[in-house]
C-alpha cells in the first residue's frame, strides 16, 4: 500500500443499497491492484462502504507503545521506520465511526498516535468541525493504559482546545479521568464531559448508531476494561484491542463474536518467544494462534469477519509477505490495516 489509504471518492451509490460480495470472488478481482500489499488483500472485500453509508475507520493497528516502539532497533522495528517514511504507518489501535450524511463523527479510543491519525477521515465536514474546534460528537475510551487515552491531552490548551465532547466509558474509568490530571484539568475546563454506560445494555449515541459495553478482563490497575460493541443501520461491529485470555471471559468467546458481523480483537503477540525473559503473567494477551483456535468455527462458518488488531513491535505478524501473514489468510482471517473500512 502506498500513499493515502484506501478510498472511493466521489462514490455516488445510494446508502445502504450496495450488498456484500463474497470474499474471495472480490480478493481475486483485486490482485492486479499492486498498491496494496497481498496481507491487505483479503480484508478489502468488506471495507468499502458507498457514499453517504455509516461506517468504522481503522485508524491504527498497532500496541500501546506504536511500531516502531521507543528505544527498539531490530529489523522489524526498522522496518516499521521505513513506513513512517514511506508515509504509510502503523499507528496506534483506534477506529472512527463516521456518519457522511449527518456529519457526525466519533472516536474510539485517544492514543499517543492521535494527531496523525485524524487525517486519516478524510472528510471535508471534518476538518470543517476540526477548525471549529469540535471535532467529535463523542470519545470512546476502552480502558486506562497509555495507548488508549493518552491522546486526549492534546484536545485541551495546548493543542485543538476541544469544545464540550462527550467520553463514553464505564463509571469506574469516568472517576480516572475526572479525578487524575491533565484530564481532570479537561472536564473542569468543560472540554470532556464523562458519561458513563452501564454494561450489556444497548445506549442510543444518535439516529444511526447504538453502542453496548462488554466487559472484559484485563490488567486493570487504573480502571476497568470494555469492548465496545457498535451497531449501525446495517450492521455490528465488536472493537476489543485487549483482554487477558479468552478462556477467562465470562462469555463463550466464539459465541459473543459470532454475535455481531465484524470483530476488531486482540493480536498483540504471536508467540511468547518474541519477549525473552517475559512471561504471560507480565504480558497477559491471547497469542494470535490462540486466537485463530477460538474463533476459527466462526470463520469458517461466515458468522463474522474477524480482523486482528492491537499488534505489538515485536509480532512477526507485521512483516508484510512473511509467513505469518500468509498464515492468517490462510485461515481466513484478516490483519487490520490502518485506511481498512467496514459498513455499520
Amino acid at each position: 500500500m502506498t500513499g493515502s489509504p484506501p478510498r472511493l471518492p466521489g462514490q455516488q451509490e445510494s446508502p445502504f443499497s450496495t450488498q456484500l460480495m463474497d470474499r474471495r470472488t472480490f480478493v481475486s478481482g483485486l490482485a492486479t491492484v499492486a498498491a496494496f500489499p497481498a496481507s491487505s488483500l483479503s480484508a478489502l472485500a468488506r471495507t468499502f462502504p458507498a457514499a453517504g453509508e455509516v461506517h468504522a475507520l481503522v485508524l491504527g493497528t498497532a500496541q500501546d507503545a506504536g511500531f516502531p516502539q521507543i528505544g527498539c532497533y531490530t529489523d522489524r522495528c526498522n522496518y516499521g521506520r521505513e513506513l513512517w517514511a514511506e508515509g504509510r504507518p502503523r499507528f496506534v489501535s483506534s477506529i472512527a465511526l463516521i456518519e457522511p450524511d449527518a456529519q457526525r463523527f466519533y472516536l474510539v479510543d485517544a492514543t499517543p498516535d492521535i494527531t496523525h491519525q485524524i487525517d486519516l477521515i478524510d472528510d471535508d465536514g471534518f476538518r470543517r468541525r476540526a477548525a471549529e474546534r469540535r471535532p467529535f460528537d463523542g470519545i470512546f475510551l476502552t480502558h486506562a493504559h497509555i495507548g488508549h487515552y493518552s491522546g486526549l491531552d492534546v484536545l485541551g490548551n495546548e493543542g485543538i482546545g476541544m469544545a464540550e465532547t462527550p467520553l463514553f466509558c464505564t463509571p469506574r474509568m469516568a472517576e480516572f479521568i475526572s479525578s487524575n490530571q491533565p484530564w481532570r484539568f479537561l472536564v473542569d475546563q468543560g472540554r470532556l464531559v464523562p458519561t458513563p454506560i452501564p454494561f450489556d445494555t444497548w445506549h442510543r449515541l444518535d439516529d444511526n448508531l447504538e453502542v453496548q459495553l462488554w466487559k472484559v478482563p484485563h490488567r486493570d490497575e487504573f480502571a476497568d476494561t470494555v469492548g465496545f460493541v457498535f451497531r449501525g443501520p446495517s450492521r455490528t461491529l465488536l472493537f476489543l484491542p485487549d483482554i487477558n485470555g479468552w478462556h477467562l471471559w465470562d462469555k463463550d468467546a466464539a459465541e459473543a463474536v459470532a454475535s455481531v458481523d465484524v470483530a476488531l480483537l486482540d493480536a498483540s503477540f504471536w508467540s511468547m518467544d518474541e519477549m525473552p525473559g517475559r512471561s504471560m503473567d507480565d504480558l497477559p494477551h491471547p497469542l494470535i494462534l490462540q486466537t485463530m483456535d477460538t474463533f476459527q468455527s466462526v470463520v469458517d462458518d461466515r458468522l463474522a469477519e474477524v480482523v486482528l488488531t492491537h499488534i505489538n513491535n515485536s509480532n512477526p505478524a507485521l512483516d508484510d509477505g512473511g509467513p505469518q501473514q500468509a498464515e492468517i489468510a490462510r485461515r481466513g482471517f484478516t490483519l487490520a490495516r490502518e485506511g481498512m473500512r467496514f459498513e455499520l
